[in-house]
């Protein structure tokens, strides 16, 4: 990945929201700011725009001049905290940007002769704060917007895109969904609860409350419970999945997250073969139980007859 460096937007009044804390609004239990921040944690230095508050990984902090003053004065104040060759740009309020749109901007941005790269929503419009820019043209044109107005307080973001050469990303309907409005906030919401996305979203979640940098085999993790649960006994599951973690994390200390990960699967495909073991055992048993019933005598080491031969000795005297 090239280096770059990010620049949040997190302030604003948020009027259709009746005035509420935006970025810290929680969709699948995660703050609208911490959901883009995890897509660009790679980023050099990430400038966040706004009020201070508690974030999941460490930022700068600037406010624009005046506060309030837009989004242009807002990218201006941030864009005088970076020095990477390219930036990315982006509002606070973006809850399914993925890495994926991230990469795609930064490659973009970085053709011969382009200036930068935007993302466009489903109705083919721009989207300036889903958007990489390179530094240099970037400073260009908000300074002579600024010459030529006075300040970049109260301005738009078009003056700047309508000067810049940009490509344009179609990165489907979730990069550039925002949360202006409650009922944005409720979709979201439920989106993320939709079959299909509800596990991804949920392990993404649990691992950035736990501080976990980790890229694990969730299907194997799965299988592994289920084969516990199928295998020994239903409990089984979540301690099995619990253990195995505990084991890799013994095992894996000091690694990096490539290490850590094959550590994981290891342990998992361990202890699948054991469930698979005590469910043949199992069937295996099962079946020998069954057929000592049929032949009337069975016992539990599989010799026929044994009770009944020592029953008839003892009925007879027989030493």
């Amino acid at each position: 990945m090239t280096a770059y460096d990010v620049i949040v937007l997190a302030g604003g009044a948020a009027k259709r929201l009746g005035g509420a804390d935006k970025p810290g609004l929680r969709v699948g239990g995660r703050a609208l700011l911490d959901r883009v921040l995890s897509a660009c944690a790679d980023a050099a230095v990430t400038v966040v725009v706004g009020g201070r508050r508690a974030t999941a990984r460490p930022v700068v902090w600037t406010r624009e001049v005046p506060e309030g003053g837009g989004p242009l004065a807002a990218l201006g104040a941030g864009l005088r905290m970076t020095t990477a060759e390219r930036v990315l740009v982006l509002s606070a309020d973006l809850p399914f940007l993925g890495r994926g749109t991230v990469e795609a901007l930064l490659a973009a941005a970085g053709e011969p002769g382009r200036e930068g790269a935007l993302c466009t929503d489903p109705d083919g419009r721009d989207q300036p704060l889903v958007a990489a820019y390179r530094a240099e043209p970037l400073r260009r044109e908000l300074a002579l917007i600024a010459t030529e107005h006075g300040s970049l307080a109260g301005l738009p973001l078009r003056l700047l895109t309508a000067e810049l050469d940009l490509a344009r990303i179609d990165a489907g309907p979730d990069a550039s969904f925002d949360c202006d409005t409650w009922d944005d906030i409720a979709a979201a919401r439920a989106r993320i609860r939709e079959h299909g996305a509800v596990l991804d979203e949920w392990i993404t979640s649990v691992k950035n409350e736990l501080g976990i940098d980790l890229d694990v085999d969730t299907a194997l993790l799965l299988d592994l419970a289920r084969d516990a649960a199928h295998g020994v006994a239903r409990p089984a599951a979540p301690l099995t999945t619990f253990l195995v973690g505990y084991a890799a994390a013994r095992a894996s200390a000091g690694a990096g997250p490539d290490e850590a990960a094959a550590v994981v699967a290891e342990a998992a495909r361990k202890a699948t073969d054991l469930a698979l073991r005590w469910e043949a055992e199992a069937q295996a048993s099962g079946g020998e139980a069954a057929g000592a019933g049929s032949s009337g005598g069975g016992t539990a080491d599989g010799t026929a007859g044994g009770a009944g031969r020592d029953a008839g000795r003892e009925g007879t005297g027989t030493p």
